[in-house]
């Protein structure tokens, strides 16, 4: 009996869209976090990016559960001394690239390598509900069908 290895070969890529309107952050990019990795294919290997695009829509009606829209902090530094920035969501989320929460929560899910930037290549995030890959024919992921704690009412 042998041992199956998956090969660069074997390695089939779908597109997935996901409409982002009232689903919770954390759980929405977990969940693209593991089609970006390809964990969701029976052919999973660690070592190969066998992971789908994954296409996210109204990425600007996200939700985030407690007070992390305004509790939260993002921070980036300038490269100059005392140069640290700190921001909310709620003021990424109304300004010009709402798309830039779901990126992050994404990015920060995947590791830290080349082939984790890899993965984020196939990752692509519109703010409104149109989006220019429907000539890739992408399948519906129903977010918030898949478990109940997924939809956020408020």
């Amino acid at each position: 009996m042998n041992t199956y290895a998956t090969k660069p070969s074997d390695i089939e890529r779908k597109w997935y869209v996901v409409d982002a309107q009232g689903v919770v952050l954390g759980r929405l990019s977990a969940q693209i976090a593991k089609i970006l990795q390809g964990k969701n294919k029976p052919n999973y290997v660690s070592n190969l990016d066998c992971g789908d695009y994954v296409v996210v829509i109204n990425a600007d009606k996200v939700k985030l559960t407690g007070r992390k829209m305004t509790d939260k902090k993002y921070f980036k530094h300038t490269g100059w001394i005392g140069g640290i920035k700190e921001t909310t969501p709620a003021k990424i989320l109304a300004g010009q690239f709402p798309e830039r929460v779901i990126i992050k929560a994404v990015e920060r899910m995947l590791s830290r390598n080349p082939m984790g930037r890899q993965q984020m290549t196939k990752l692509k995030v519109y703010a409104g509900a149109e989006h220019p890959h429907t000539a890739q024919n992408p399948i519906v992921l129903d977010m918030e069908a898949m478990n109940p704690k997924n939809k956020r009412s408020k």
